[in-house]
């Protein structure tokens, strides 16, 4: 379904930003990812993206602390919500994949990507110690913050994709 979804290497366009396809169908059964893709998140009207959100599907012991959901703004584009926007862009296309909640991990120390979570109604389920054999992949965290991400309502899977 995701070959089918992203072969044209489409742009979902709303919420102010514009996300371009960058990579899909990744997968990494070693982490338990089974599928993913990344979007770059660009301001309306900009070429040049201020971030990424990626999202890997599956269910892995890894995937516990890394999450379903990865985003980074990056420096001197902080403070405009885009991740924000970056993921509530792409809840229709994890609807129309079946999804019902998906996990968001942060740093305890994170306070901006806190925010973001609160911000997207996410439920702080628990702050859990990141086993040693797991910190590598979560580049050295010795703790995450797993939220909730419930994905609710009826909406078009591809509202507003442009290819």
């Amino acid at each position: 379904m995701l070959k089918r979804l992203f072969s044209a290497k489409p742009e979902l366009l709303g919420e102010g930003i514009t996300l371009r396809l960058m990579e899909s169908g990744q997968r990494d059964p070693d982490s338990g990812i089974q599928a993913g893709f990344s979007f770059d998140i660009c301001p309306a009207g900009k070429s040049r993206a201020a971030g990424y959100v990626s999202v890997r599907l599956g269910e892995s012991p890894e995937l516990y602390y890394l999450g379903h959901i990865g985003y980074r703004v990056y420096e001197g584009h902080r403070g405009h919500g885009y991740a924000e926007k970056a993921v509530r862009r792409l809840i229709p296309v994890l609807r129309g994949l079946g999804l019902h909640s998906l996990v968001i991990t942060t740093d305890v120390d994170n306070a901006p990507s806190r925010r973001t979570c609160e911000k997207l109604g996410c439920a702080l389920e628990r702050v859990a110690p990141v086993p040693p054999r797991h910190q590598p992949a979560c580049m050295m965290s010795k703790a995450k913050c797993r939220y909730i991400l419930m994905i609710d309502g009826p909406e078009e899977m591809l509202e507003g994709l442009e290819i």
